[in-house]
């Protein structure tokens, strides 16, 4: 399914809890493209720009997906919101250079993660949208690689300063969900 744009769904198919779920998830990969539009916007390092242009398409491709299976009067409201968000979430970190920014993508990425991941066991209990599942397990391998690549390029674990950005990267993006699934 990686490039198979799911069918539009009708939104009596789906149950309201994943409804909700989806435009969480409409509203994560709308930040996640800014973050990389941050980091492009204030680095000037070849390899972080090489590093976030590429993440940037899978994180385009996977709005895209998103988008397709998420009925338009079922999306978001608050996207100006979540990319201004996701804007300052990506400079910020670009400020004060490589192992800020990877830091902060591993900080997103673990959280992502674990946010896909409760959707799949969800749809896979229920036995619910196989090609809503795969479209989720798809992007959520992803982002796993991405956690990964940022934590292999960052090195040691963030310091005491980097570990508190990153607590609050995570309850953003708690909180963030939490407003979504509303």
């Amino acid at each position: 399914m990686n490039d198979i744009v799911a069918d539009r769904l009708d939104s009596h198919e789906i149950p309201v809890w994943l409804l909700r779920e989806l435009r969480s998830d409409q509203a994560g990969e709308t930040g996640a493209v800014a973050i990389y539009e941050g980091i492009l916007w204030v680095s000037r390092d070849t390899k972080i720009r090489r590093f976030a242009e590429d993440h940037l398409r899978t994180e385009q491709s996977h709005l895209t997906k998103i988008n397709s299976v998420l009925p338009a009067k079922s999306r978001s409201r608050l996207l100006p919101l979540w990319r201004a968000a996701g804007f300052v979430t990506g400079a910020l970190p670009s400020l004060f250079g490589a192992r800020a920014i990877y830091a902060t993508i591993a900080a997103v990425e673990t959280f992502v993660d674990e946010h896909y991941l409760q959707q799949i066991e969800r749809l896979d209990r229920e036995q619910l949208l196989p090609t809503v599942r795969e479209l989720l397990a798809d992007c959520r391998e992803d982002e796993i690689h991405h956690k990964q690549e940022a934590e292999q390029a960052m090195g040691a674990g963030p310091q005491l300063v980097l570990r508190t950005w990153c607590r609050i990267v995570d309850f953003g993006s708690r909180i963030a969900v939490a407003i979504e699934r509303r």
